[in-house]
């Protein structure tokens, strides 16, 4: 599977970003990572194909919402009231099977990897 990401960007703090990946070939799930400048990457948020069931890091709940549209081969990372700390880049992967939900929390999950797309969070 390859992964096309695109839409990150700059923008003022409480502002909207919906970043997206494109993918290629059959799909079981796909997830959203991050790494802020100087750390290392951490779980955004992920989606089950299979039944749409979705999960989210405890610092995105709330603000986060990720979607798929199963035409287009495609997820979206819909990211509301953003903060300085979102600041990162993103980086969207592809499962290569169904897991529970708690395995997709794990890089490990995950054999398919976007190129990242850099937001940029500041006034």
């Amino acid at each position: 599977v390859q992964l096309q990401a695109s839409g990150g960007g700059l923008v003022q703090p409480g502002g909207s970003l919906r970043p997206s990946c494109a993918a290629s070939g059959r799909i079981n799930g796909m997830g959203w990572f991050r790494q802020p400048p100087g750390k290392t990457r951490e779980f955004v948020s992920a989606i089950r194909w299979a039944d749409g069931g979705t999960y989210y890091a405890d610092s995105v709940k709330g603000r986060f919402t990720i979607s798929r549209d199963n035409a287009k081969n495609t997820v979206y990372l819909q990211m509301n009231y953003l903060r300085p700390e979102d600041t990162a880049v993103y980086y969207c992967a592809s499962a290569p099977r169904t897991y529970n939900s708690a395995y997709y929390r794990r890089e490990a999950a995950y054999d398919s990897w976007g190129q990242g797309t850099l937001v940029t969070v500041s006034s």
